[in-house]
């Protein structure tokens, strides 16, 4: 069992992330940073986020989607839950430690522009660009990702594997 830092009051969640792959195998990624940490840098992210009381992964994935981007899907456009993980990380005053499934959404065109109409206040600071990358580019990638593991891991995930992650202290 890894020790959690005693840095912060701690929020435990239930959370979805969602891998968005275009019809030219490109994956939605958010360029992202901590604005009261700035020490942290800047990552790359996959949208997704906590579970409301009573949501499913579908409706989860769903609402974080057309929130965070603006691109409406439906709940039977939303995969299975294969990779599972668990991670830690500090935001927004609080040690964020969640369990995490990550879901994929395939998109019949080109992926669109992000529209940030419905993002919260702290989206809306924390997102400051997105970029639809290529699947081997993510993979060859030396750029700082959450989850840390996807280089290493999207590609098997998106072959229909069953992932179980360690534990991730993510700063």
């Amino acid at each position: 069992m890894i020790e959690l830092p005693g840095d912060l009051p701690i929020l435990e969640r239930r959370a979805v992330r969602v891998v968005v792959v275009d019809h030219a195998d490109r994956v939605l990624l958010f360029h992202t940073r901590d604005p009261d940490r700035p020490a942290r840098g800047t990552w790359w992210e996959l949208p997704g986020g906590g579970m409301d009381p009573g949501e499913t992964y579908h409706d989860t994935a769903v609402r974080e989607l057309r929130e965070e981007t603006g691109i409406a899907v439906t709940a039977d456009q939303v995969g299975a839950p294969t990779w599972r993980r668990r991670a830690t990380f500090p935001h927004r005053q609080l040690r964020h430690v969640q369990d995490e499934v990550v879901v994929a959404v395939r998109l019949d065109g080109p992926g669109p522009d992000v529209d940030e109409t419905d993002r919260l206040d702290y989206e809306l600071e924390d997102y400051f660009g997105f970029r639809w990358w290529p699947l081997p580019e993510v993979v060859a990638s030396s750029a700082r990702f959450y989850p840390g593991q996807l280089p290493r891991l999207i590609t098997p995930f998106l072959a229909g594997e069953e992932i179980d992650e360690p534990f991730e202290l993510f700063s």
